[in-house]
Formats: structure tokens, sequence, C-alpha cells
């Protein structure tokens, strides 16, 4: 239908919404519907049904969506937040939700990536905050269990419009039926003032069957074309027996498919390259198509495009798609830039078409949004054009192509999904891309190995480390046997799989892996592509995993200078990436204060170009928040830790790796501030998470434990702890070695068990070792080495040894007095004669 605003809805009836978005414009010819639309203000406002939602459902063309429309336009005074959802597509209802985020005080969907912004918006609806009066519109969404779980359920209103009458089991429903014969002639009185008399009207509305969809185009193309009813009714009517003799479909009714059938042949008479246009239209989704899409196409693809001649002449295409609002076949949306088709003119028109035809219409679909496409998909200032194109791959059946630009360009949208953090939907697209591009080309194929790289990325950001682990293993064996050593390919996913043998705790050997790595990545792209510098950035991160802080340093500092550089083409989350893993190893290396500021810089840029809820912005603050901790401020520590595992969990579930870390944070900085119950009960909870995800063998899992034995002890269990300390130990030994950080810091906790058991003489010579150990690994200024040897004074006076603990204490303080000031918590406990505890955070793998 036709969509300028009309003068009643131009009006303001007193108060208006805050927020007003994307709410299509009002049909100026909107008639009746009066009852219906009171039958619904009533329902939706009443007290008993407020808090549920309520869905339009009918049959195509009876205009569920512009009773919406009208509704939202008629009543917005009642409201703060007015907002429009398509919903045919799951993946679209994430999309639009989150385009709510920065309206609502949210960081906005363009930084923070569709899942966090989205999640953001439905807490903030929910909660009522900060407006509770609001109208979401979920148009066209046609099965109930895709979308259900996520239609908020709050102080606001929700309304549905659906062809799909099993809504009715779930919300309260309102049928949307044909038009009454009376409104049929109000609606033809409207669109065609003075032009038609009452009995041709009702003769009118009699034919086409009073369905508003049918009598929309009608009075179109009698308002363009000026043509008598009686020779409508005679085209119609050879129209109509065509159409019988084609044996369409019959869950189309007949006098919507005459009607569209009819339009079409007359814009085919007046302008054939529109009626090409709309065809090809009808192969995107049902969403409104970006303008742009049909800027036109590269050379290099141009030659295969039915629509070549047509994009090339800018005012011809111009007509084109005004003719098509004219003919009412398509809604154009000046405001927004968009073309819309109904989805059942898209259904029709491909219906119309020889099945042949069909190949060459969708390949057109596909080298338009190829080209649309805007560029690096995790350059974050170009997510909301790839979130534009989003809702038109799946319905465009993007999958079935063959062609090397085509595949390109799908995976790129996979890689715009988990570069903005929507995981799960990343994972769903590729999934099927995998599925059909295998069958159609082979295990072999390079799309298909370059697909399941992506979807190794995928499901390692949604912690399922063990599969893609396997996933990768696989498809790396096969692309150096397929594609080589040196591949484009082989090289990105040969970086990736660092990772996968850093999350199995194999440290030293994703130390090799990635060496060489490096090395391949400056052979073949140079010393400072953006590739490289993302294997020098995972090299650095296995040295600090090693304890070689020094090395980790240098490298980490040449990949962020370098990543930071204007022409470095580097992502924003890899330059936070790498400023955060600088601000962690200048912290690990025992640097607090500088770490805090580095930490502070990194995480503010996070926030300004990412969001708060991006996954790289939240490892950074909680990389932050223990900063802090170690440089003593222990209440903004656990403000940033609680703040931080809220939002992992809010977005990733408890289970999930960067929520486990977050969780270990949060106690650790609940134990800095003596809130011990708290910590303990949430550790608990945490260790037993932590096998899921990481195994029983794994180095993390004995760091948790750790964590948790040192708990234990301050709440006054000591043997306990001291048996969970040992069998930690134990495990750091056999995948580490004793020399390792980790194994250390747990030897020190171990030592102060046995002094809490009464065995001084054990931790004595425990903490001897250990000191002797930690002092060559890390040197004899860092506060690990200094807190070792402050309980190792401890033992020895308790053993005796007065002389030699006064030497040592007289050389621990004044190095204290160099690494760290009289007001920092160590330094105090040290100088109260009591001992020092460490804890264990993990790092980003």
């Amino acid at each position: 239908m036709s969509v300028a605003q009309s003068s009643e809805g131009s009006r303001t009836p007193g108060r208006q919404p805050q927020v007003w978005g994307k709410v299509p414009q009002q049909n100026k010819n909107f008639t009746g519907r009066e009852s219906l639309l009171e039958r619904l203000h009533e329902s939706v406002t009443s007290d008993v049904t407020a808090v549920v939602p309520h869905a339009l459902h009918g049959f195509g063309g009876v205009g569920k969506t512009h009773v919406a429309i009208e509704y939202a336009w008629r009543f917005r005074h009642e409201y703060d937040v007015v907002w429009w959802i398509p919903a045919d597509q799951p993946i679209l209802v994430r999309s639009s939700l989150a385009g709510l985020a920065p309206h609502l005080g949210l960081p906005s969907l363009t930084t923070t990536g569709i899942e966090d912004a989205f999640t953001a918006v439905l807490d903030a609806l929910r909660r009522g905050r900060p407006y509770s009066k609001w109208l979401l519109i979920f148009d066209n969404a046609e099965q109930p269990e895709e979308i259900n779980e996520i239609v908020p359920r709050g102080p606001g209103h929700v309304l549905i419009t659906s062809r799909n009458h099993s809504w009715g089991s779930v919300v309260e429903t309102l049928p949307v039926d044909v038009f009454s014969r009376q409104e049929s002639v109000e609606f033809l009185g409207k669109r065609l003032p003075g032009k038609v008399g009452a009995e041709e009207t009702e003769r009118l509305a009699e034919e086409l069957g009073d369905l508003p969809l049918a009598l929309e185009q009608a009075g179109a193309l009698q308002a363009e074309t000026g043509m008598s009813v009686d020779e409508y009714f005679r085209l119609l009517r050879e129209q109509t027996t065509q159409l019988l003799d084609a044996n369409k479909p019959s869950d189309y009714p007949l006098s919507m498919t005459a009607a569209w059938s009819l339009s079409v042949s007359q814009l085919q008479a007046k302008l054939p390259e529109a009626v090409e246009l709309l065809r090809c239209c009808a192969f995107f989704g049902p969403e409104p198509i970006p303008r742009d899409v049909f800027k036109g196409l590269p050379e290099d693809l141009a030659s295969d495009s039915k629509l070549g001649a047509l994009l090339a002449n800018p005012i011809l295409l111009s007509k084109a798609i005004r003719e098509l609002g004219r003919y009412a076949l398509a809604r154009i949306d000046s405001d927004a830039r968009t073309i819309q088709v109904h989805r059942l003119v898209q259904a029709l028109l491909r219906d119309g078409l020889d099945p042949r035809e069909h190949p060459a219409y969708r390949d057109e679909a596909h080298l338009l949004l190829a080209a649309a496409a805007p560029g690096l998909p995790d350059d974050n200032a170009l997510w909301q054009g790839y979130s534009q194109l989003l809702g038109h791959v799946t319905p465009a059946d993007v999958e079935s192509s063959r062609k090397p630009g085509i595949r390109g360009f799908a995976l790129d949208m996979v890689r715009y999904l988990y570069s903005s953090g929507s995981y799960q939907s990343a994972s769903d697209l590729v999934g099927r891309l995998i599925e059909r591009w295998r069958a159609d080309s082979g295990p072999d194929d390079q799309y298909v190995l370059s697909a399941q790289r992506h979807f190794g990325i995928v499901l390692r950001e949604l912690g399922d480390y063990r599969a893609s682990y396997e996933l990768n293993r696989r498809t790396l064996d096969r692309m150096r046997t397929i594609l080589g050593e040196q591949h484009e390919e082989t090289l990105l996913l040969t970086n990736s799989h660092g990772g996968d043998l850093r999350t199995r705790g194999d440290f030293a050997a994703a130390l090799r892996h990635d060496e060489e790595s490096w090395r391949q990545h400056e052979i073949v792209f140079g010393p400072r592509h953006r590739r490289t510098l993302r294997a020098m950035n995972n090299l650095s991160i296995d040295y600090l995993l090693l304890g070689n802080y020094v090395e980790a340093r240098k490298l980490q500092e040449n990949a962020y200078r370098l990543q930071s550089l204007a022409n470095s083409d580097a992502s924003t989350s890899n330059v936070l990436s790498s400023w955060n893993g600088l601000a962690r190893v200048v912290r690990l290396s025992g640097n607090y204060s500088e770490a805090c500021d580095l930490g502070q810089d990194a995480y503010e840029f996070g926030v300004q170009e990412l969001g708060g809820d991006h996954p790289w912005t939240l490892r950074t603050a909680k990389d932050l928040s223990i900063a802090k901790r170690r440089a003593g401020l222990t209440d903004e520590a656990l403000e940033i830790a609680q703040r931080t595992f809220e939002r992992e969990e809010r977005t990733f579930g408890r289970d999930h790796p960067d929520t486990l870390a977050a969780a270990l944070c949060l106690a650790n900085a609940q134990r800095a501030t003596g809130e011990v119950t708290a910590a303990l009960e949430l550790l608990r909870d945490t260790a037993d998470r932590y096998p899921r995800i990481y195994g029983g063998d794994h180095p993390f899992k004995y760091g948790c434990d750790m964590n948790l034995a040192l708990l234990i002890r301050v709440n006054g269990d000591v043997d306990e702890a001291a048996e969970l300390d040992r069998r930690s130990l134990a495990g750091f030994d056999a995948r580490l070695g004793r020399e390792h950080h980790y194994s250390l810091t747990c030897a020190i906790n171990l030592a102060s068990d046995l002094a809490a058991q009464g065995d001084t003489h054990t931790a004595r010579e425990l903490g001897g070792r250990t000191l002797e150990q930690l002092r060559a690994l890390l040197g004899t200024d860092h506060p690990l080495t200094l807190a070792c040897a402050i309980n190792l004074i401890a033992d020895l006076r308790a053993e005796g040894e007065q002389e030699w603990a006064d030497i040592l204490a007289v050389d621990t303080f004044e190095r204290y007095q160099r690494v760290l000031t009289n007001e920092h918590p160590d330094v105090k406990v040290a100088m109260r004669g009591e001992r020092l505890d460490f804890d264990f955070d993990p790092p980003a793998l």
C-alpha cells in the first residue's frame, strides 16, 4: 500500500513518544477498522492483559501490518517508546531490538554487536528503565517457538502481526479479516476520489473479494493509467481466466493474484525495466532493501547482471523505482531510503516466472548483495551497513551460490556476526554454509575449508574448546595438503590454531607453533601486515603464559604500537586486545600502577569504540579490576569486577570461559575486601563448572582450585585447603613444571597451609626452595618474590632461625620501598608480620 503520512497523523495529540523508531509511514488512505482498533486498544491497555503480548492474525493481504501501523500512530501519545521490529527471521528480531539500545542509554549495536546490545535492551525493557511506557510491534512473526522467548514481558505493551493462528496458544489474539463492503467502498473512494461511481465501486469490491491489498493495487493502477472501470473489469476477467488455466496455488486469494498480475502486465507495457527490477526484488527478503543495493555493480560483475543496463542508467533506475511505488507494487520509504515488496507480492512474482528463470534472478540478488557489502566486516564503523543486508541473506538463499565472490560475501557476513559479538547467529549461518557447500562442492573445496576455519573461531568464542580444537586440527591438515603451507587460508588457520593449543593448556606447544606461524606470516604478508601483527600478539600471549614476561612485553609493545598506527588496517577489537595485553603483562611484571593507567586507557577506548558490553571491552574491564586490586584499590576493583561479572553472565551464561574468569576475578575482589563468605560461595560454584569447559587436567582448572583452597583456609578449614593445594600443585607440576609461575604461586599458598597446620619445618623448606626459584624466574624485586620472602621470614622465625630471618627482612623491606609504597595492602600485611597470599586470574587465550 502507499504510505504517505495522513493529515490526521501529522497532528500532535498532546504528549509525543521520546523514542519513535522504524515505524513505517502512516497510510493516508487507511480506512475503517475502527471497531478492531478500539477492541485492540482496550485489550492492550486492560489491567488483566497488559503484560500479555497481543497478536493480530489473518491471511496475507488483509492488512494486519497496516492496522498495527495505524495503532502505533493513533495511540503514540500514550507511550514513551514506540519501536517497530521485523520478525520473520529471529536474527532480525535481535538486530532491530539492538537498534533501540542508544535510545535507552545503552551502547549501540554498531559498537557492541547485535547480541550484546539486544541482551541489554531486553533487560532494560523488562525492568522498565529508563522507560516503562513502551510499545513494541513485531511484524510478521510466523513461528511462535522462534521468538516467543525473546519477546519481552514487562511494564510496556507488545503487538504482533502474523499469519500463524498458533499464536493463540501463547498470547491474546485478534483476527483481522477482509474489509467489510462498506470499508471497501470507503477505501476506494479515498483512493480514487471523484473517479468511480458508487455502483462501480461496489462491483470492484465484489470482484476483489474486499481484500485490502488487492483493492490498493487496483486503485493504484486506475489512478496511474486512468483506465475505466469497465476496461479494468475486462482485463481482470481475462487475467483471472489465465490464472485459473495456470492452476495457481490455492493459498493465494484469487482476487489478490488477479489484481497483482494485472498491475504487473500494465507496468510491463509502460516500463518493462521496472518489472525486471521488481522480479529481482522478489528474490530478496521481505524486509526493506537499502536503496544503495541498486547503485550499480563493479565491472567484473556487471557482465553477469540482468539489470546491468538499468543500474548503469541512474535516471531510468530512479524512474523504475518510483513507478513501483505508484503502482503499489513496492513501498518506497524516502526517509529511510529503502524499497520493500510485500511478501505476498514476492511469492506471486516468483510463481509467475518459469522455474527455470529463478536461478538467474536469485543470482542477480546475490550479486547486488555482495556488491553492497561495505568493506572489512570486523571494522565496527561498517557494522550498520552489514546489519542492513543481514535480513536478505537467508531469504535470498545465498548459500546456494557456487560463485567465489558470493561465497566470499557469505563468509564476510559470518565474520561480521562474530566480530560484533553475535556468536550464536554466526554459528547458525556458517553451519548452513558448510552443509550446503560440502554437498555442492565436496569437503576439500577452498570455501568449505575457509568456512570451517570461521566455524572454529565461533566455537572457541562460544566456549566449546574441544570442538574448536578438533575441527581446526582436521581442517588445518586438509588445508596444508590441498592449499599448501603458505596459502593465505592455511596461514590464517595456523594462527588461529595456536589459540586451540592454549585452551588445551599446551602452552609450550602453543609457543613452538606460534613462533613458526609468526615466521611464516612475516614471509608471506610482511612484518607490518595486520595478520602478522595478530600472529605477534598471539606469540606474546604464549610467552606470558610461560612466565617470560620480558619477551612477552617486548612483543606486546611492538604489536600494540604498530596496530595503533593509522595505516595499520588493524580492527578496533585487535587494537584493544593488544592494548589490554600490554596492560596485563605490565601488571604481571609487578608494575601495578602503570598497569592501572594502561588498563584504564584501554577500557575507555573499548567503551567508546566497541561499547561496554563487547566481549573485548569486558575482558579489558576484568583485567583492569585485577590491576586495581593488585595496586591496593580494592573498592574500585570490586565495583568493576561485580559489574563485569553481571554483564558476562547476562550475555554468555554461567558456563562460558569469560564468565568463569569474571567469577574468579569477582571472588578474588570479594576476598580482598573482606567478603569471604560470598567469595567462597561463588568460588565453590565456579570450581564445579571449570572442568566442564577445560577438562579435569587443565592449568586453569588447577588455578581455580588454588583460589578455592585459599578461601577455604581463610574460612577456617586448614586441612581441606592443604589437601586441595597439594592436588593443585601436583597438577601444575605435571602440566607445566615447578619452574612455572602458576606452580610457584601455588607452592607459596601450600606453604601457608602447612604453617597453619603447625608444620613450620616443611613450610620453611618449601618456602626456601620457592623463593630461589622465583628469584630466578621473575627477579628479586617482583611482588610475588617479595611475598614469598615475607612468608619465609615468618617460617624462619618459627623455626628459630632469627639471624637469617632478620637479614631477609631487611632486604625484603628495602625492596618493598622501591617497588610498592608503605600504604600498599601487601606492605601493611608484611609490616604486621602476617602472611601474604596470592591468587590466580586466567588471561584471555
